[in-house]
């Protein structure tokens, strides 16, 4: 029987941290450009300490989801098309000096990044090693002995490389682990999960939301001051230049440098309001198709059902088989994001209607930078009683189960809860 003392706990606390977390600001993204990227934000630096398990009770098992770490851009377009207009003006005599400055910077970058495209880069492969390496650091009861990690990633190699830097840091600090590694068609149906139904609600060309939101970018996409810093000559500029085109080739550039090895930037060539401008674009896109668009209805964060059963399923198994020590599982931005919606994991199932109120409730940065990732611990007692705690890019955080011995929740409650949503939300969206 839930009392209502832990009702009235679980929501102040679920209040208080949405307050801590939802908003973002002009402000924040000025002080940190990188934040700009949205999901091109390098995974951040892990800081803080745990909250200990209350007395008798020790970690056993951890259900994880993660994104792959950082990637080079996925196609080769943008630097292609921006090098070739610079080189084109270059030859014509009307490329201004920061046009000739940025086009050194893209040819030594491009050094690094053709032939990459969407590959994990090296900073990417480090950042999954070290939050595997903190977690067996964290939790080394869960990896003692002889024990066994199932490890399964999407058909995108990407993910799979991500998955071998996980099982290379802990494997470097449990040698004696037997993981298992899988990459095959047959779990994504729940590492991959979309609907035909959810897919054309979420269709960039003609979706529902589509013309509210062009109509968005058109007033926040403002490139010709960019254009003019780059090019000297008019007559050239409305020959062979699209101004909206360049902007974004340049933006996704900027915000990818983060995750890659050469040492440019190329934020210098905007200004914070309009980087702040161009990610309230991105940021919105993102939540309409992975998050909990009011006008959705629940159909796009319905696409982690599957993923969830799968973490239930799971985990009784784990309960059951004490060999196993953890289920690992490697996908995508657009995983994570329906996943922490459908768990309510802090603020991330806010349902927003207009865009240009979705980034004072939720940030895609927030929700799934590269290799951002969810684990589940679940702890026992003697009398083996199951705890869990939720830790989303290995901090601490609240769901919507009753508690009142937070950061811990009771496994049944937690269990019972999900499938009752479960059950319901597939009611409501597969009706």
């Amino acid at each position: 029987m839930v009392s209502i003392k832990q009702i009235t706990l679980s929501a102040i606390m679920t209040l208080l941290a949405s307050g801590a977390t939802a908003q973002t600001s002009f402000e924040e993204i000025s002080a940190d450009l990188n934040k700009a990227g949205g999901v091109y934000l390098a995974y951040p630096e892990v800081t803080g300490k745990l909250t200990p398990a209350p007395k008798g009770y020790t970690p056993f098992y951890i259900s994880h989801y993660a994104r792959h770490g950082s990637r080079y851009l996925l196609g080769e377009g943008d630097f292609k098309l921006t090098i070739g207009l610079l080189e084109d003006a270059e030859k014509a005599g009307c490329i201004t000096p920061l046009g000739k400055d940025v086009l050194g910077r893209l040819r030594k970058v491009f050094i690094e990044t053709e032939g990459r495209s969407g590959d994990l880069t090296p900073l990417g492969a480090r950042q999954h090693k070290g939050i595997a390496e903190r977690m067996a650091r964290n939790f080394p009861e869960v990896f003692k002995g002889k024990k066994r990690v199932y490890a399964r990633s999407t058909v995108v190699y990407r993910c799979a490389m991500s998955m071998a830097a996980f099982g290379d840091g802990l494997k470097g600090c449990c040698p004696q682990l037997d993981v298992k590694y899988e990459m095959n068609e047959k779990n994504m149906a729940y590492l991959n999960y979309h609907t035909d139904k959810s897919n054309k609600f979420t269709n960039g060309e003609n979706g529902p939301w589509v013309e509210e939101y062009l109509k968005f970018e058109a007033e926040h996409v403002k490139p010709m001051r960019l254009v003019n810093s780059l090019f000297s000559d008019k007559e050239f500029i409305r020959c062979k230049v699209n101004p909206e085109k360049l902007v974004w080739a340049f933006y996704w550039i900027a915000v990818d440098m983060q995750d890659i090895e050469t040492k440019e930037s190329f934020y210098d060539i905007f200004t914070p309001q309009e980087l702040f401008d161009l990610w309230q674009c991105v940021n919105y896109r993102f939540y309409i198709g992975n998050a909990n668009p009011e006008m959705s209805k629940g159909l796009v964060m319905a696409n982690a059902h599957t993923l969830v059963e799968n973490i239930l399923e799971c985990a009784d198994k784990a309960i059951e088989d004490n060999s196993i020590a953890a289920d690992l599982r490697f996908g995508h931005d657009g995983n994570v994001i329906p996943l922490l919606a459908l768990l309510q994991v802090e603020n991330f199932d806010v349902a927003v209607r207009k865009p240009e109120d979705v980034y004072k409730h939720w940030s895609d940065f927030k929700a799934t930078p590269m290799a951002s990732n969810l684990q589940i611990v679940f702890f026992r007692n003697k009398a083996n009683d199951i705890i869990v705690k939720f830790m989303h890019n290995e901090k601490e955080v609240h769901v919507a189960v009753p508690t009142d011995t937070w950061p811990y929740y009771k496994w049944n409650d937690v269990k019972q809860y999900y499938q009752k949503r479960l059950e319901n939300l597939k009611k409501q969206v597969y009706k």
